[in-house]
């Protein structure tokens, strides 16, 4: 038992690393983020989501939490907010017969507008397909908001890479979704005050 204890604390105690980290280098470019978002938004535009696996997850939440809301604390409008990651139909049929490589930049060339933002969400920054639809949306007339750890070639295509420094795509996970949430935050602070 005292091994998994131990396993506890030193992952905890990692995690918090991690979080402090980040609270270091990237408070920055969160709040870049969540100004193009508010803007967008503010406009009249609306957020398309891309992840793969657990950044999968994240776009759903993320999407979540906008439509409906983050806290009880304001009871608000949606906000219109598209996780690329839930319709299986689309996904399968796309991917069956095309390969999954465009499974998103297909969903941005037909959803998106200039104006509107994608969050592309990539622990390692490489993911091939979420690559091709951040280049889609910037074709497009989209923003991009990178979500990355450390490194990755995702950062190239963005109009605001916040970066992650840690290598570890649990932790990087882990503060991924505390910066959705605060972007979250700061969106309904924004526009609902």
């Amino acid at each position: 038992m005292s091994i998994e204890i131990d396993t506890i604390a030193e992952r905890l105690r990692l995690a918090a690393k991690a979080h402090e980290a980040m609270a270091e280098t990237g408070a920055g470019s969160i709040a870049a983020a969540a100004d193009l978002i508010v803007g967008a938004i503010l406009r009249g535009d609306k957020l398309l989501l891309c992840g793969n696996g657990g950044s999968a997850a994240d776009c759903q939440h993320m999407a979540a939490e906008l439509v409906w809301r983050l806290t009880h604390e304001r009871d608000r409008p949606g906000i219109p907010a598209i996780a690329l990651t839930t319709d299986t139909s689309f996904i399968t049929a796309y991917a069956n017969d095309a390969g999954f490589e465009g499974v998103f930049a297909r969903q941005v060339a037909t959803l998106g507008r200039p104006g509107d933002v994608l969050i592309a969400i990539s622990t390692s920054g490489g993911s091939r397909n979420v690559l091709v639809a951040a280049d889609e949306a910037r074709k497009r007339g989209l923003s991009v908001v990178a979500l990355l750890g450390r490194d990755g070639a995702l950062a190239q295509s963005a109009d605001v890479a916040i970066r992650v420094p840690a290598d570890d795509t649990q932790l990087i996970q882990q503060v991924h979704l505390a910066i959705e949430h605060l972007i979250c935050l700061l969106i309904e602070r924004a526009l609902y005050p």
